[in-house]
């Protein structure tokens, strides 16, 4: 390359500050090693058409100014050379990007978002590890509860199997689960007021020797929730309740509560009066006039068919439903609440598919799951949700924010990442039911919940970051407002992921309240 003179005026903005902080008076000496690796990467670069050599060049040559206040010309590279490498780059890129806006610009917030996360990325197996990375553990933990509940492998793959094997009583959880005497005590207090049920799958993603392991804290009541006394609100839209099996908080949405079974019942579950103390499917004339009452009301366009659990409904009900849904003019979207996919993924089968696509085609169909740990998703349900991906418009998830299970960052995070990477779109995250003082344990600060939340934007992909919610006479945010301050027309707005404040110029609110618009003009 020939030693031309460049013309200042060529190089950006970016790439003139880059060289002034490298041609500032640096005053020390290279060693020689030093010098070898500067010319051997001046060399690289000189002889490739690629951007990688130049960038590598660029990147050690800002490192020994910054660190050891050592100026190019100390390595006999002088200003014009440099300059050329600087516009060649610029040459090479397909987008015209600069020497100065890569190494001074794009390469340093990259770093900074590394620092962010490296240690979420170290951490997140060991404090979070999924169903899927614990899966050989899980194996091993099926293999003794089968052996202990005398099931065959056909009973453990099919749902009937792990309906019929459910745990729900103290004694077959005894079998399965190395509780203390005090623990077994409490269980057997508390399940005389609440339900215990799990089934033998969802009971083998325990991990053994965690004493408050995440699943085992969702599935078996404890003894704190006899002990949070308090004056129960009454059962959750008990006020919101306008005909038979029918919830509604909002004019154009309504909850059809199509059963009170699970396949496993929750220690934090909102419905802990629905769901009694026996399974009920109910009657045809009972489903009827729920859905007499939508026909009626052609404000309405969203329904949700929940319980309990809409995927525990026999496929014959859950068709009719979703059928008669179909047949209504006004109603345009249906949501099918359910855990299933998680509690017991056996059931979901080609048939529950083939119904799902049938009705999507339709109208959409969107399944709203529960999944609040990373350790619900292994492999079977992990294919689940990919199979339920496949026949419907979109897979949401609702996670509840609760102590000891999801209320860390990097807990969230990976939960976040992998139901992700499940084909499931993380939806809402609830702040724990204040309605219910037995779930008092479980409840996390909101302020804490919001900076969990907070903590997520620039950090993971940006369609997996859900919204923050309470529950309060319906669904409110409680995201922060990143709004530090508005004047003078322009908006001081704080980066939630690292607290960096920016000035963003507002819209000029005379023109957009000017009726002078376009083709009005």
């Amino acid at each position: 390359m020939t030693d031309q003179p460049s013309n200042d005026e060529s190089l950006d903005s970016f790439t003139t500050e880059l060289f002034d902080e490298l041609f500032s008076t640096g005053s020390k000496i290279p060693s020689q090693a030093q010098k070898d690796e500067i010319q051997g990467l001046f060399t690289a670069a000189k002889n490739n058409e690629l951007t990688g050599p130049i960038i590598n060049l660029f990147k050690m040559l800002k490192k020994n100014k910054t660190r050891h206040d050592i100026s190019p010309e100390k390595f006999d590279l002088s200003k014009n050379e440099l300059a050329q490498l600087a516009l060649k780059h610029e040459s090479i890129d397909e987008h015209s990007v600069s020497i100065g806006g890569r190494v001074n610009r794009a390469l340093p917030i990259v770093d900074d978002a590394i620092d962010r996360v490296d240690q979420y990325l170290e951490e997140k197996q060991q404090v979070a590890p999924s169903g899927i990375e614990l899966w050989d553990s899980i194996q091993e933990s099926k293999e003794r509860i089968q052996s202990q509940l005398n099931m065959s492998e056909d009973d453990w793959n099919s749902y009937s199997g792990q309906i019929k094997n459910c745990i729900d009583t103290v004694e077959d959880l005894a079998k399965i689960i190395d509780l203390p005497e005090k623990v077994i005590k409490d269980v057997t207090h508390v399940t005389q007021t609440y339900r215990m049920r799990l089934t033998p799958y969802y009971a083998s993603l325990i991990q053994a020797g965690a004493s408050n392991d995440p699943v085992l804290l969702q599935a078996v009541p404890t003894g704190e929730m006899i002990d949070n006394v308090g004056e129960e609100i009454p059962p959750v839209a008990a006020d919101h309740s306008p005909a038979r099996l029918i919830d509604q908080f909002y004019p154009r949405v309504v909850t059809i509560k199509a059963t009170n079974m699970c396949a496993m019942y929750c220690t934090h579950c909102l419905r802990l009066a629905h769901i009694g103390k026996k399974d009920r499917i109910y009657t045809d004339q009972a489903y009827e006039e729920a859905l007499d009452y939508i026909r009626q009301n052609d404000r309405i366009r969203d329904v949700l068919v929940t319980g309990g659990d809409s995927f525990v409904l026999p496929n014959k009900i859950l068709k009719k439903i979703l059928t008669a849904l179909d047949e209504i003019d006004h109603v345009k979207m249906k949501r099918m609440g359910t855990r299933i996919p998680v509690t017991a993924p056996q059931r979901v089968d080609n048939e529950l598919l083939d119904i799902l696509a049938e009705s999507n085609d339709k109208k959409p169909v969107r399944v709203v799951t529960q999944i609040n740990t990373a350790q619900e998703i292994t492999p079977v349900s992990g294919n689940a949700f990919k199979q339920i991906s496949k026949q419907v418009f979109a897979v949401l998830n609702q996670a509840v924010l609760l102590k000891g299970i999801n209320d860390t960052r990097v807990k969230m995070w990976k939960l976040c990442e992998t139901i992700q990477e499940s084909y499931v779109r993380p939806y809402y995250i609830f702040n724990c039911s204040y309605r219910n003082p037995q779930f008092t344990h479980f409840r996390v600060p909101v302020e804490v919940g919001r900076d969990i939340v907070e903590s997520m934007y620039g950090n993971i992909s940006g369609d997996a970051v859900p919204r923050y919610i309470a529950t309060a006479g319906g669904k409110i945010p409680l995201h922060k407002s990143n709004v530090v301050e508005s004047q003078d027309g322009n908006v001081v707005l704080k980066k939630p992921w690292n607290g960096e404040v920016v000035n963003y110029p507002d819209a000029d609110k005379s023109i957009y309240e000017s009726e002078n618009f376009s083709f009005s003009r």
